[in-house]
């Protein structure tokens, strides 16, 4: 009875003392969260409780497969091996992937999207409870070519006419 008690009391201590197995915890966010279809968005987090090299990502959205899509190419549904993964930092945990939407397959349409990250390579439609985490990004229509450029300062074009008339008259005084 005397072995008995001690056994429990060790199994116990243990329990409190060792971390649970298998306890999972992942985050991610995005950044920018309201962005134009083309431009560059930066997935990023952290996984804990499992070691790693890399986590999986994937896309839900307007025309999007139910299950999830890779990244790289919007018709390509994941899972079966096909995500996109982001590597993980062994020290800390932490993760980050530069997703440049102008570079992509398929067509990204202006709405609101979710985007996974799981910590093995499973759909939405198989993951459990807990094992996995989202945010949300909006996305409106690509900007118009060239509307990022300034348009060019008056003052230098005044000074360019001013300049030029100056010169014109200074010619025809001396003539």
């Amino acid at each position: 009875m005397r072995w008995t008690c001690l056994a429990i009391l060790a199994a116990a201590l243990i329990c409190i003392m060792v971390p649970v197995a298998g306890a999972v915890s992942l985050t991610i966010d995005a950044a920018p969260k309201d962005a134009h279809v083309g431009d560059v968005v930066v997935i990023n987090g952290t996984i804990t409780g499992v070691k790693t090299i890399a986590v999986y990502l994937f896309l839900t959205g307007p025309g999007l497969d139910p299950r999830g899509v890779t990244l790289e190419n919007l018709n390509i549904p994941a899972g079966r091996g096909l995500f996109t993964t982001a590597p993980v930092h062994l020290d800390n945990g932490s993760w980050s992937y530069v997703w440049d939407t102008s570079v992509i397959l398929g067509t990204l349409r202006p709405g609101n999207y979710t985007v996974y990250v799981v910590s093995s390579p499973v759909d939405r439609l198989q993951f459990s409870e807990g094992g996995f985490a989202s945010t949300d990004i909006t996305f409106r229509p690509q900007n118009p070519a060239g509307s990022e450029t300034p348009l060019p300062p008056v003052l230098p074009v005044i000074a360019v006419v001013v300049a030029m008339v100056l010169f014109g008259v200074l010619r025809l005084g001396r003539k």
